[in-house]
């Protein structure tokens, strides 16, 4: 079975090449880790890995020279070096090795090894599965771990004390998180109990490396599987505290409000049925990020929470500094949309023409974008509710169409610009500029004049005369 495995695989010939390097050479080689855990869970990878007792780099040179397999690169620091075939797949060498820890550091001390070494060191048993390539092991699985087994329960443990394994290296800890969310499967509960216990060690990695696991999560089938599992583990509160800070229920005077983090996360799960889009996805994860700071209660309104939109718009940006995200557009656009994200749904009661106008010049070209998301945002399980609420959106998104195709707001830019006001007018830079143009966007969003430049310029004049300025001479 495992043999009729590799021998489908579009690889075969190239996999049987190299083996066949490794025993001119009289060295032993296998492919281990993802790409043969994925190959067993029928999941596409382009990522071959493959450990050679001995040299890996001197084993990688003389495959490259025999085979000309794509384009070489040799990484001398780290002693690996990997192949990037036009296809798509990359081909990555190491020797096997051993490693061991400092307690302040998750950089291991690395040295030689045996082959077992090299497995022991595997961060999962799903993951220390290896296949021989070599002559007399060609197509043979060797499975130290049981992680075949592992595999076909759908669980998530490691090989050696999960004290060990995540203390040596706690990203190993978002690990187990995001392959439990990407495969759906469960955190054995030593290994979760683990995590919980030296969640703290989180605080030693570096956050980009945090903030790529972190990623990959929000990327998976089902983001909340590894959201709550961080939660429940303590990572989340290290990791990321103002989503946390949004989990709770307080009641005063008989009255509740939903727990906004549950709320936050089956959004996010919504989101990712309907968008692959990475920042569409922070933008879900953010949309109510402002209700903790905005919370409060009314006797006669209960719970409120006013505001929170543009509180949580400007949360944003000191969270992706924090998290080490990009600060250019992907930052600009999760800013427009959790700032937005209330808009459509006040429209669903008043779908005027002037009112989608504004919505459209100022969700531009992300406007589908924020139906996505505010779609993702109804979480009631009451049916009748969802059905009214969704057929409402279907009427606004109908009135978005029809208004863009007569009206060509998206994107819109004011026909008059700054330098048309002080030329006609003959005046400097100046307050009143921005008054006028202000005024000439208020008369297109309300329909008082068309979006051209003609009638603009008609009204620019007009305005000019109120306010006392005179046409150059």
């Amino acid at each position: 079975m495992i043999q009729n495995r590799l021998q489908a695989h579009t690889k075969i010939d190239t996999f049987k090449q190299i083996g066949q390097v490794a025993d001119s050479m009289g060295l032993k080689a296998y492919l281990v880790g993802g790409f043969v855990r994925d190959m067993f869970l029928n999941r596409a990878s382009k990522d071959v890995d493959i450990v050679v007792v001995g040299s890996g780099v001197e084993f990688s040179k003389e495959v490259n020279r025999r085979l000309s397999l794509g384009k070489y690169t040799y990484f001398k620091n780290f002693g690996t070096a990997n192949i990037k075939q036009e296809d798509g797949f990359e081909i990555e060498f190491v020797g096997a090795r051993k490693e061991s820890y400092q307690r302040n550091s998750r950089n291991p001390i690395v040295e030689e090894g045996t082959f077992e070494d090299d497995i022991h060191r595997r961060d999962f048993t799903i993951n220390s599965l290896a296949i021989g390539l070599h002559e007399s092991e060609f197509g043979q699985l060797a499975d130290l771990f049981n992680g075949l087994a592992d595999l076909r329960k759908g669980v998530i443990k490691t090989p050696l004390d999960p004290d060990v394994t995540f203390s040596d290296d706690p990203l190993r800890m978002m690990r187990a998180v995001r392959f439990s969310s990407q495969l759906g499967f469960k955190i054995q509960a030593e290994a979760l109990a683990s995590i919980k216990k030296n969640a703290s060690r989180i605080d030693i990695i570096t956050q980009e490396r945090i903030t790529e696991e972190f990623n990959k999560i929000l990327l998976s089938p089902r983001p909340s599987v590894g959201l709550s599992y961080m939660f429940d583990t303590g990572l989340l509160h290290r990791v990321f505290p103002e989503l946390c800070a949004l989990q709770g229920v307080e009641e005063r005077e008989g009255i509740t409000h939903k727990d906004n983090f549950y709320h936050t996360i089956k959004v996010v799960d919504n989101l990712a049925a309907t968008s692959d889009k990475l920042w569409l996805r922070w933008a879900a994860l953010l949309h109510d990020i402002g209700k903790a700071p905005t919370k409060r209660f009314d006797k006669r309104s209960g719970w409120t929470f006013h505001g929170h939109e543009v509180v949580g718009a400007r949360m944003v940006g000191r969270i992706f500094k924090r998290m080490k995200l990009p600060l250019g557009d992907a930052k600009t656009y999760v800013e427009k949309l959790v700032n937005l994200h209330l808009r459509p749904i006040a429209l669903v009661q008043d779908v005027t023409d002037g009112a989608v106008r504004r919505l459209i010049v100022d969700a531009g070209n992300d406007v589908e974008d924020l139906f996505l998301l505010c779609k993702a945002d109804i979480t009631s399980k009451n049916a009748r509710k969802v059905k009214r609420i969704i057929s409402g959106f279907e009427l606004v998104e109908q009135k978005v169409v029809e208004v863009e195709e007569r009206d060509k707001l998206r994107n819109w830019k004011n026909p008059i610009t700054g330098e048309d006001v002080m030329e006609f007018f003959d005046i400097e830079p100046s307050k009143v500029i921005g008054d006028i143009k202000d005024e000439i966007k208020e008369a297109v969003l309300n329909g008082t004049i068309e979006n051209n430049y003609e009638q603009a310029f008609e009204l620019m004049k007009s305005i000019g005369d109120q306010f006392g300025l005179k046409k150059r001479i």
